[in-house]
């Protein structure tokens, strides 16, 4: 394909994670680019540590900012660190970025740098790929996410401006402290909350005691980062998954224990076993036409989804 008019030799996208090098976005992007006409076809990714410093993401978002060739970036396992180390760099932050105190997104419009959450959007689209839209007024079936980090806080905020509500939604963590941001963040929301319930789970035994609680139909949601960025899952092996249930693993790549346990028992309990790839889809998407200022139909979306399983294959 011929290079637009806008392309910049040197000119690069950022991709800001743990352990970038493996996932399939460094061989989706090259494809995408040339499919939108991106003015690069580069991504270059931006490693840190689970245990980066303050000074270190502040000097990435600097780099970010002060490379006139790099147009920007998607962030992921770092996203409320970014914004707990480095929020006041930028010259924008839209409202979901300050409620749920995450970026995902850094763009560059003119010489004003942007953050912004885009994981409330993506998660719900994401969600919405495989949910039917009356399922939890037809079944009266709850939620249960495992981990209030980032896509945890950004599937409760997108569950609570749902219309069909669920029975009940139960958030848990390890300790209280993310727990206590997810009530200030929905009481920002101003979401409805009163069916909902935020559990220290200190345990995997804990957390598979709520799991297999809930009722028929239930969605099960790993949001903890175990299975990718660590091994592990935050359930034993053996956990009682309700029948029925929806299990989302929000991991596409890593070791996946939970998506393991879930399909292990996949036939025997009737579950609709779901990974991350709609969610990788949605969230890169969302991000680039963030950073390159592009409007993508719904078309556009499934034919880069249709590209990018190509690509990984």
């Amino acid at each position: 394909m011929t290079e637009p008019a806008s392309f910049q030799p040197g000119d690069y996208m950022g991709f800001v994670g743990v352990s970038t090098a493996s996932s399939s976005i460094m061989r989706v992007f090259p494809r995408w680019a040339e499919i939108l006409g991106l003015p690069t076809r580069t991504l270059v990714g931006h490693d840190l540590p689970l245990t980066a410093s303050r000074d270190q993401y502040r000097a990435l978002v600097e780099q970010i900012r002060d490379d006139a060739h790099h147009r920007g970036a998607l962030v992921t396992t770092h996203k409320m660190r970014v914004f707990a180390s480095a929020s006041d760099l930028f010259d924008d932050l839209d409202p979901f970025a300050v409620s749920c105190a995450e970026i995902s997104s850094i763009a560059k419009r003119g010489e004003r740098l942007s953050g912004r959450a885009k994981d409330p959007i993506t998660v719900n689209l994401a969600l919405a790929d495989f949910l039917p839209p009356d399922h939890f007024s037809r079944t009266g079936a709850e939620v249960v996410i495992l981990g209030a980090g980032g896509s945890g806080t950004a599937l409760s905020w997108a569950l609570a401006e749902r219309t069909d509500v669920p029975a009940k939604v139960t958030v848990t963590a390890l300790t209280s402290a993310p727990l206590e941001q997810l009530r200030r963040v929905h009481a920002e929301q101003g979401a409805p909350t009163r069916n909902w319930e935020y559990a220290v789970t200190e345990t995997r035994e804990q957390a598979a005691a709520i799991v297999a609680a809930a009722p028929p139909g239930t969605l099960i949601v790993n949001a903890t980062g175990l299975g990718k960025d660590l091994k592990g899952s935050p359930l034993p092996d053996g956990v009682v998954f309700p029948l029925n249930a929806y299990v989302w693993e929000f991991n596409y790549r890593g070791t996946l224990e939970f998506l393991q346990q879930a399909n292990a028992v996949r036939a025997e309990r009737g579950l609709h076993v779901v990974d991350g790839w709609r969610y990788f889809i949605h969230g890169w998407t969302q991000v680039i036409a963030d950073v390159f200022d592009l409007m993508l139909s719904p078309a556009t979306i499934e034919e880069l989804a249709a590209a990018a399983e190509f690509a990984r294959q």
